[in-house]
């Protein structure tokens, strides 16, 4: 079996290792440099990305901005999964409301701005504070304001102006402010024949908008609902693969914030924590085989490594460590890499937690330490 990822990042490189030991070859398509290129080495191989539609069984993607002519022609080949529908829900935030409102699920109210007549109609409907997203691209806090109060109106509203004119079909979703308790996330898969398989919610913790700490959870209350919204935009799509939910959190209620028709940051602790990774799910689901267990077999957080590219030699030598790297250059903010920590239960992991904040940087791991600071555990 031989799959075609759009995209070359780290999540294709994730999913390689993870199809090696089923005998699925992996290949990537670069988007920016328009190569195919093997996803582990970078290396560019031959042939464009029509002969590499060719020899693939099946194509799925790493991410959602793809350019729509790319799409178009992965979805003429009849290979491609989940769809060009999901990964266009995925990638624009006003197809996104609307799916989500389709399905019936639970999102925060909402406006679509593309003047400034339209912005001062959210600010009436949607109420301040509000949140404001750029409808195509953005991403990890980018493309995105806070309106806290009615008089920065002008103010913002000059860089969104900026944000609607720089890319075509471009607009900006206003939402309203969602006093939520902590963010949660579930990742699931949807096989061929609509079986469905997920994995224990995940607890998340940002910072400036990007991904820092996930830990698997266990809250029956919160992944039955959780599941529920799952299903119900898992059967609105005919998905295929593993699709990520993003959700608020409002005292035991759950809103969907963002969905993500991919393989997802938040279960990288499935690598370590769980029976069958988020991985090698999406390839056995897009792939016609049958799904494999979601079991929670050890209590695991996923620590996100950002802007550095290499770590004390401490960190390895702790039981319980899995060091993921990317294999990227170094660049401020970037991800390079992610901490897998396990232990036997949850004092256990929180322990190799705190024990991880004395020989982590704090710039670099602020969530983190902020974690150990507010812990009781002692190591």
């Amino acid at each position: 079996m031989h799959v075609l990822v759009l995209g070359a990042g780290q999540l294709a490189r994730m999913m390689s290792l993870a199809g090696a030991p089923l005998n699925i070859k992996i290949s990537a398509y670069d988007v920016g440099s328009e190569s195919v290129v093997h996803p582990l080495t970078q290396i560019k191989m031959s042939g464009d990305l029509e002969s590499a539609i060719r020899q693939a069984d099946v194509i799925t993607a790493e991410f959602e901005h793809i350019p729509l002519d790319i799409l178009a022609i992965c979805e003429k080949s009849g290979k491609f999964l989940p769809s060009t529908e999901a990964i266009k829900s995925g990638g624009d935030r006003r197809i996104e409301k609307k799916l989500l409102d389709d399905a019936g699920v639970k999102n925060a109210r909402y406006c679509v701005i593309h003047s400034y007549e339209d912005f001062q109609k959210a600010i009436e409907l949607v109420g301040v504070p509000m949140v404001l997203k750029s409808a195509l691209g953005g991403y990890d806090g980018k493309g995105q304001w806070r309106l806290k109060e009615a008089d920065q109106a002008d103010a913002i509203w000059a860089e969104m102006a900026e944000c609607i004119s720089a890319t075509e079909n471009q607009a900006i979703v206003a939402e309203e402010f969602v006093p939520f308790g902590r963010e949660v996330s579930l990742v699931g898969a949807r096989s061929k024949d609509g079986a469905l398989a997920v994995y224990p919610l995940a607890e998340n913790v940002h910072t400036n908008g990007v991904l820092s700490l996930s830990t698997a959870i266990t809250d029956q209350a919160l992944q039955e609902q959780a599941k529920q919204m799952f299903s119900a935009v898992a059967e609105s799509l005919d998905y295929v693969g593993v699709l990520a939910l993003e959700f608020f959190d409002v005292n035991g209620h759950l809103l969907v914030n963002e969905i993500a028709p991919r393989v997802h940051n938040s279960g990288h602790w499935t690598q370590q924590g769980s029976e069958i990774c988020q991985f090698e799910n999406h390839l056995r689901a897009i792939c016609g085989m049958p799904l494999g267990s979601t079991r929670l077999i050890r209590e695991t957080t996923m620590i996100n490594i950002l802007g550095e590219d290499s770590l004390p030699e401490a960190v390895m030598a702790m039981e319980g460590c899995h060091i993921h790297w990317y294999g990227k250059d170094k660049r401020s903010g970037r991800k390079m890499g992610h901490i897998n920590v396990c232990g036997e239960s949850t004092d256990s992991v929180q322990s190799k937690l705190c024990a991880l904040a004395k020989v982590l940087d704090q710039v670099a791991y602020p969530a983190l330490h902020e974690f150990a600071e507010k812990s009781s555990i002692k190591t």
